[in-house]
């Protein structure tokens, strides 16, 4: 399997640390968001977990128009940019179209590539182009060897340093469901798994203007995932999910995390080989 450089000395992949993705689904301001990711940093240097930083500074798939979509792209980029560098921590955004690659990749460790898009091959493309690590979500509309496709689109722009993750199916209206399966057999397309443990608990417009969650259940789908192997684990987490502008529902609290990766980190040892 090929594992994927993030920064120096920072590798996602076989045999590497369990990485975790996470931070409030959408920038809200500087100071919140500065804070959420500095408690996310202590949290997984306690846990000998990597950790990517993650927020969008745009969310243009919101249920309704009139929702909360973020910062917009300069102010958002700024405040990613200062997380950056003063916390010394990787970054990791959402790019919805092709013109966002290259200003992104000057601040973004990652590119990620939003399920709803993950066929668009024009945006594909562009994030190739950068030649930053692109982390594309597999669609709640696919089957887990529909992604052969998508691996093929960005191997061929140019793209050697990828992740895949897995977040759900749809199932039925305002559903989703996590087909196991799915993570062993897109990883038989050579690159590192990463597995969405919150939007997997997500019922897409099940609030009628927005989506709904369940985010109890998020717990249970990570453990099942990492005990199934997985080689990163996203999770977006909030202070006070139920008065997050964003994917509220679905979004763990900050106080709980630690007590959830201190069991994962188990779950990850028991599946190494002995020494």
């Amino acid at each position: 399997m090929k594992k994927v450089n993030i920064i120096e000395q920072f590798k996602i992949g076989e045999g590497e640390p369990l990485t975790l993705i996470a931070g409030p689904c959408v920038i809200e301001n500087l100071n919140f968001n500065f804070k959420i990711a500095k408690e996310l940093k202590e949290i997984c240097e306690k846990l000998n977990i990597n950790f990517i930083y993650k927020s969008s500074f745009d969310k243009a798939n919101r249920t309704s128009g009139r929702s909360f979509r973020g910062v917009a792209i300069d102010e958002g980029l700024a405040i990613l940019h200062e997380i950056k560098t003063k916390l010394n921590i990787p970054i990791v955004t959402d790019i919805h179209e092709s013109w966002q690659a290259a200003p992104v990749a000057e601040v973004a460790d990652v590119l990620q590539i939003p399920a709803f898009l993950c066929r668009q091959t024009d945006l594909l493309v562009a994030a190739a182009n950068t030649y930053k690590p692109v982390n594309v979500k597999k669609g709640q509309f696919l089957a887990p060897w529909d992604m052969g496709n998508i691996v093929e689109k960005l191997e061929s722009a140019g793209c050697k340093q990828l992740l895949i993750t897995e977040r759900g199916t749809s199932f039925g209206y305002n559903t989703l469901v996590v087909d196991y399966r799915g993570l062993v057999q897109m990883r038989a397309y050579g690159y590192p798994i990463v597995f969405d443990a919150t939007h997997s608990v997500q019922t897409p417009g099940g609030k009628g203007s927005a989506s709904g969650g369940q985010r109890e259940f998020v717990p249970v789908l990570a453990k099942a995932a990492v005990a199934v192997g997985i080689d990163a684990l996203f999770m977006e987490v909030h202070s006070d999910p139920d008065s997050a502008p964003s994917d509220g529902s679905n979004m763990i609290a900050l106080k709980d995390l630690s007590g959830i990766l201190s069991q994962l980190s188990k779950i990850r040892a028991a599946l190494l080989p002995l020494e």
